[in-house]
């Protein structure tokens, strides 16, 4: 023996083992990638639903917004203002929010695309030929 400490395991384990550590080395790749231009499915379905994109990222986030006052170094009336859209919110205040939320101003700033209204179909034709 060499002093080293040593383990055996099952091929099958070790097989599992290695299998996890690919995929957790993609995950580290993937958040080492984010530039915070990523938005989260229930981030986007919230925005598209109508939510304002900062309370989406605020609530996704879990912070109240005392929570997001004091890690923006915003007050939170103004803070509310920018949710609600009475205020725009300065650049710097914006910059402010979207890196306290681990996001981009143009993110938190962008709109959520309009929806398409449905059209009711009567008949539709499967068979893809012309009716007679």
């Amino acid at each position: 023996m060499t002093g080293e400490d040593t383990v055996t395991l099952a091929r099958e384990e070790y097989d599992a083992l290695i299998e996890r550590i690919a995929e957790l080395e993609d995950r580290l790749a993937a958040v080492d990638a984010d530039d915070g231009a990523r938005v989260p499915h229930e981030v986007a379905r919230a925005i598209i639903g109508g939510e304002k994109p900062a309370v989406a990222f605020r609530k996704h986030r879990g912070f109240t917004l005392q929570e997001l006052s004091e890690r923006a170094g915003l007050a939170v009336g103004y803070l509310s203002e920018i949710e609600r859209g009475v205020k725009p919110g300065s650049a710097s205040a914006l910059v402010r929010m979207a890196s306290a939320l681990g996001t981009t101003i143009d993110v938190l700033v962008g709109e959520a695309p309009k929806r398409r209204p449905y059209r009711q179909v009567s008949h539709v034709d499967v068979k893809g030929g012309q009716d007679e």
